[in-house]
């Protein structure tokens, strides 16, 4: 049920490791606000510290979207959109405002774009064609395509583009499918460390986590019945970990790869983001400093 009563829907992002969490916990204190997370992974239940809940820190804000389902579930984006959307309506009717934190590009664009790709059928035949092409030729096809207005691409990784084409084929020859409410009014406000800053985090908390138990999560998921695939496909913190309690790599590669991907990860995060500011979401770029610092900027430029 679409709820009638006016609002903005608050929305910070920004990198892995950029304490955009902690940030819209401490808006929300401030606001009675409710936080929807906008993590691919964290909607997973028994995947905490490679995902990076800390849900300690929410203390007394209600969070929304995580641990909604079992580590191993199928999962994607059509989904997550009309998850957000029951969210936001609880969120809502609960007379608090909304505030969506998070990191997925790709999820906070379904969020904010108001359409669902969710009816577009898989054509397996074309995708067993497009399968058999590189990434820098499903690039090409997908750019010589007109697209929906609306539609973002995410070209992340090979498994996505051949969806988007999937999707602008589809649209070619049907109308656009616009089977659920119109976008939600939204600032968005973005945290984004310098460069060096950002890596330092990084590698401190990829200690603190594997201090924390990182692998004896992953090691419990393997035994709990979830196949080093499925794992594998979860990326990062899961890819690599499973691949060392396989004995594919010993430790320190285990840790120099992990490290150096969780920080190309970054590095894509930002150039989604900036590609969502040319799509048309515009971005407020926070001042870098303290949480305090960046608490305060945020909550002067909503009141």
């Amino acid at each position: 049920m679409e709820v009638a009563t006016p609002y903005i829907l608050l929305v910070i992002l920004g990198p892995t490791a950029s304490g955009k969490t902690q940030l819209a916990v401490e808006v929300a204190k401030r606001i009675n606000g409710a936080v929807i997370s906008a993590d691919s992974r964290q909607i997973y239940r028994d995947m905490d510290i490679g995902t990076g809940k800390d849900l300690d820190v929410y203390q007394e804000v209600p969070y929304h979207l995580v641990n909604i389902r079992a580590a191993g579930d199928d999962y994607h984006v059509a989904q997550y959109q009309q998850d957000f959307r029951r969210a936001l309506d609880a969120v809502l009717q609960a007379g608090r405002r909304p505030i969506l934190c998070g990191g997925t590009g790709l999820y906070l664009h379904a969020a904010l774009s108001g359409f669902a790709y969710s009816m577009v059928p898989v054509a397996m035949a074309r995708r067993a064609t497009l399968e058999q092409l590189d990434r820098e030729s499903l690039v090409r096809l997908l750019e010589n395509l007109p697209r929906p207005a609306g539609f973002t691409a995410d070209i992340s990784t090979k498994k996505r583009i051949i969806r988007a084409i999937e999707i602008a084929e589809w649209c070619q020859h049907h109308p656009s499918p616009r089977d659920i409410q119109r976008p939600p009014a939204a600032r968005i406000f973005g945290i984004a460390p310098p460069v060096e800053i950002r890596r330092q985090r990084i590698t401190e908390r990829l200690v603190q986590r594997l201090n924390a138990g990182l692998v004896d999560e992953v090691q419990r998921l393997l035994d709990g019945g979830i196949s080093p695939q499925r794992l594998i496909r979860y990326g990062l913190e899961y890819k690599y970990t499973t691949q060392y309690l396989l004995g594919t790599l010993d430790y320190e590669t285990y840790f120099a790869r992990l490290n150096t991907e969780i920080h190309r990860y970054a590095k894509r995060q930002m150039t989604y983001f900036r590609k969502m500011e040319k799509d048309g979401f515009p971005i407020h770029w926070l001042s870098n400093g303290s949480m305090d610092d960046m608490t305060e900027e945020l909550l002067s430029l909503i009141n």
